[in-house]
């Protein structure tokens, strides 16, 4: 056999059909889970079920919201929460329906920002509830025409109503505020993250009777960091992850807990050649007195101090001072 024919065997060329499947490339949506380089890709984004408090504090804000919204509005107000998923921050202002309203939210002490989206059908459902329009009439939508001041003022004060709710949703977790920043209806002027950054979207549904419609809350990624680990753990009860039982039983065991403590009169530092000299009958002469105080030690821990005697013919300390407070 030639070299040319051995090149010939060994030499593959893909074809389009395999170089899509390596890609992950599909024609039509087969509804397939992501293959090859895609998937591989679409692996490093982050997943809200990594983050199960991250459903507990979302259950709680609906709650509170459902309770908020009705003494705002002083109507029947339903919330839902429709889903929780995760996705890129690019995606979501991409796939956001316009008009909508979206608020730049600073979280303080976090040191970071979120987004509120309020789509369109909300924002005019708000205005004409707070506007005493009458039931059974769907909020009236004007195409084309951009959000009076009015309007954004009655939003901005929903928004605010449902950030309190927010803030004490997260209390648990940890204390948190967020404050309104800004109300924007282009989405280039709420850009709070890289396109890329992954982020975390809870997506509400607010209901006034026949009137509503959604509130999405949108977390990027490094804006949950300084939680992160308080939001990977798993819910028990309303205690937020604390097991009443089990730290009961670990504060009875730590007070039945024995430890060795110390008499310490003195101490002294001597080179190692000194101690080598060492033989029967050597003495260390120490830099006390009899009435020296002794220290009462537990590892390197200085507890007390008290002066030294006999009791019963054992060797025995009358403790005086605590050095510690425990």
């Amino acid at each position: 056999m030639s070299i040319d024919d051995r090149d010939d065997d060994t030499e593959q060329v893909l074809n389009k059909d395999e170089i899509d499947s390596l890609l992950g490339l599909e024609d039509g949506d087969t509804g397939e889970t992501a293959q090859g380089l895609e998937a591989l890709v679409s692996s490093s984004s982050i997943t809200y079920e990594r983050l199960p408090m991250l459903e507990v504090v979302f259950d709680r804000l609906v709650r509170m919201m459902t309770t908020s919204l009705r003494n705002f509005t002083s109507d029947n107000v339903e919330v839902s929460l429709e889903n929780i998923s995760s996705t890129r921050f690019g995606d979501f202002v991409n796939s956001v329906p316009l008009p909508a309203m979206l608020s730049v939210v600073i979280a303080e002490e976090w040191d970071n920002y979120i987004l509120g989206v309020v789509d369109s059908a909300l924002a005019y459902s708000v205005v004409d509830v707070l506007m005493g329009g009458r039931r059974g009439t769907a909020a009236m939508r004007i195409e084309g025409r951009p959000f009076t001041t009015i309007e954004r003022n009655l939003v901005e004060r929903m928004i605010n109503v449902v950030l309190s709710d927010l803030s004490v949703a997260f209390e648990p977790i940890s204390p948190i505020t967020f404050r309104f920043d800004s109300l924007e209806v282009n989405p280039r002027f709420a850009t709070i993250a890289r396109p890329g950054d992954a982020a975390i979207l809870a997506e509400l549904r607010i209901d006034m009777d026949d009137r509503g419609g959604r509130f999405d809350l949108l977390f990027p990624y490094a804006t949950l960091e300084p939680v992160l680990e308080m939001l990977t753990q798993m819910f028990m009860g309303e205690k937020f992850g604390q097991d009443a039982i089990w730290e009961n039983h670990l504060a009875n065991e730590v007070w039945l807990t024995e430890i060795e403590l110390d008499a310490v009169l003195d101490q002294l530092v001597i080179s190692l050649n000194e101690v080598l000299n060492w033989k029967p009958g050597s003495r260390l002469m120490l830099d006390v007195k009899p009435d020296t105080p002794v220290e009462m030690r537990c590892g390197e821990v200085r507890l007390f101090s008290g002066k030294m005697g006999q009791r019963n013919g054992n060797m025995a300390v009358a403790i005086d001072r605590r050095l510690r407070n425990l």
